[in-house]
């Protein structure tokens, strides 16, 4: 099992009060979703430590300035007066980039709100959020925020990374498409090496040592 001190260790900028509660079902909940060799283990660690921001956030940062709307969703504000009204309130920006799409309703309904990003890999959208639920028996659709339990953060990522068949991916150590199946592109691909680089080589200490979980 992977020890606090090895998690501290190749995330130092850790919120480790945060952190330490997902700790104790990486043995558990990863096999369950067939990431069970250490290469696969190594490329959803990194990839989940670079999506959480080192295990801090399980919850969607939606406290956008107006420049940061027009930068990251420029199609929905194209005006600097449009992004005006939004800017700094995360519950109205959720409600309007995420309308009437993945499954929620209009602007006015708050389903984009409702099923903002949340989990390790941000699950987003009411579809997904019912998918989750049906697979598993948690009833996130009526109540999201039981995708913030620790368990449940860690297994809605579980979940994502084996719908989109990743650890296909993680088998060829192909860090490129590994990260474009999770975000669509190959951002902050830096970051997501390095953890990579540190995962993979504790692995192998651990596989010397017969102790791989």
């Amino acid at each position: 099992m992977i020890s606090t001190d090895q998690m501290k260790t190749i995330i130092p900028r850790m919120n480790w009060d945060k952190a330490q509660s997902y700790v104790p079902y990486i043995s558990t909940v990863l096999p369950n979703f067939g990431i069970d060799t250490p290469l696969r283990k190594a490329h959803f660690l990194s990839q989940v430590s670079h999506e959480s921001g080192g295990l801090k956030y399980s919850e969607e940062n939606l406290n956008y300035s107006v420049q940061g709307l027009r930068s990251v969703f420029g199609k929905y504000f194209k005006t600097n007066e449009i992004a005006e009204q939004y800017a700094r309130k995360p519950e109205k920006i959720a409600n309007r980039v995420y309308a009437n799409r993945m499954g929620n309703g209009d602007e006015q309904s708050g389903d984009g709100w409702k099923y903002r990003g949340r989990g390790l890999i941000q699950l987003t959208g009411k579809d997904n959020y019912r998918s989750f639920s049906n697979d598993h028996g948690i009833d996130c659709v009526n109540n999201p925020d039981l995708i913030l339990d620790p368990e449940v953060a860690l297994k809605s990522a579980c979940w994502f990374w084996k719908k989109r068949n990743i650890n296909a991916y993680a088998d060829a150590d192909d860090i490129h498409m590994v990260t474009k199946r999770i975000n669509g592109g190959t951002n902050g691909l830096q970051d997501r090496q390095q953890y990579l680089d540190s995962f993979k080589n504790l692995y192998k200490v651990m596989e010397a040592d017969s102790k791989v979980v």
